[in-house]
């Protein structure tokens, strides 16, 4: 049975599922508060997606575990993961989020799908590698190496027929769309046990850090969510610019400045004003970050006070949690009913 989940004024959200949507596994690492880059290249388009599709959100703490095995805020940083999606209009009601680590058939489908692929083809995955040099990592844990398998499971469990990726996720999609072709011809069923996903890239895939770089919280480049309006501000003074625009009266290149990147996306209305007063050299750096900070601070603020006033209920986001677990659990196992029949190990 399902229990509704508490919307943020404490009202019970009662949506029915209809089957006939396609069906979305989205995910992402638990590793505490999000930034602008989880909302333009995520969350944006999961909220976007709710009415559309059925939707699965994982909180993936066992994949966390890839590349950093300690645990001691896992916890923490999973309840700041739901309180920021809840916070941006994730709807638990009608897209269950849930912990990866408390619907165990996600191990159970990961050991079996794990029989069914090469460590030379996992060793061949780009995203990996990427990893491994941005990370400067020696040694690749069994556990690293295998993720995109365990990925496949979280996706499959769930029959995804969609996953809404960057595009340096495309490759895992690849794999998991492997491991269903494989799977479903090792054990043939009618009809086919899991369906083929396809990837869905999002438009804004990759907000940059304040310093160009890929935005990243280890880097210290981010704007949170959940930051003040005087944090965003603060942190918008340390943007790189354009580097031939020194001082105001020179002419600047918008097109290569990061401020400018951010103005298209918190403040498309005043591109074009933006755009002339750079290139004429009216409009100086320091003034530029300063409206951008404010455009990014109205965007998060509904969402700052929305996250606020579920920490001061933080029972409601272990509940939302529970019943989304709930749920979850019951599709797995209906999931792997199927697979143990295909298999004939029912």
């Amino acid at each position: 049975m399902t229990v509704p989940a508490d919307g943020i004024d404490g009202k019970e959200s009662h949506v029915s599922v209809n089957q006939r949507k396609k069906v979305i596994l989205s995910g992402m690492r638990p590793t505490g508060k999000l930034h602008l880059g989880h909302l333009t290249g995520a969350l944006e388009n999961w909220v976007a997606l709710q009415g559309e599709y059925q939707n699965y959100h994982l909180i993936a703490d066992y994949h966390a575990l890839t590349t950093n095995p300690d645990t001691s805020d896992i916890l923490q940083n999973s309840l700041d993961m739901a309180l920021d999606w809840l916070a941006a209009g994730i709807d638990p009601a009608q897209s269950p989020v849930f912990r990866q680590s408390q619907v165990k058939q996600h191990t159970e489908l990961h050991l079996i799908l794990s029989m069914l692929i090469t460590t030379a083809r996992l060793e061949r995955n780009p995203t990996l590698k990427e990893q491994v040099r941005d990370l400067e990592m020696e040694n690749i844990a069994y556990g690293h190496l295998g993720y995109p398998v365990l990925q496949a499971a979280d996706i499959l469990l769930y029959k995804g027929e969609v996953v809404p990726v960057g595009e340096d996720q495309l490759p895992h999609i690849e794999i998991t769309r492997e491991l269903a072709r494989r799977f479903n011809a090792q054990y043939p069923a009618e009809p086919l046990v899991f369906p083929e996903p396809e990837g869905k890239i999002t438009r804004f895939a990759r907000l940059p850090g304040l310093d160009g770089r890929r935005m990243s919280k280890s880097i210290g480049n981010t704007i949170f969510l959940s930051d003040s309006p005087e944090e965003i501000t603060k942190k918008m003074r340390t943007a790189v610019t354009d580097p031939q625009k020194v001082r105001k009266g020179d002419p600047g290149h918008p097109d290569i400045c990061l401020v400018f990147a951010y103005h298209n996306k918190f403040n498309p209305g005043e591109v074009a004003e933006i755009r002339s007063g750079c290139e004429s050299g009216a409009l100086g750096c320091v003034d530029c970050k300063l409206r951008c900070a404010k455009r990014i601070a109205d965007t998060v603020a509904p969402m700052r006070a929305r996250r606020s006033e579920l920490e001061t209920h933080i029972d409601r986001v272990h509940e939302i949690l529970r019943d989304g677990e709930t749920r979850a659990r019951a599709v797995a196992e209906r999931t792997m009913d199927d697979v143990h029949r295909a298999m004939k190990m029912g």
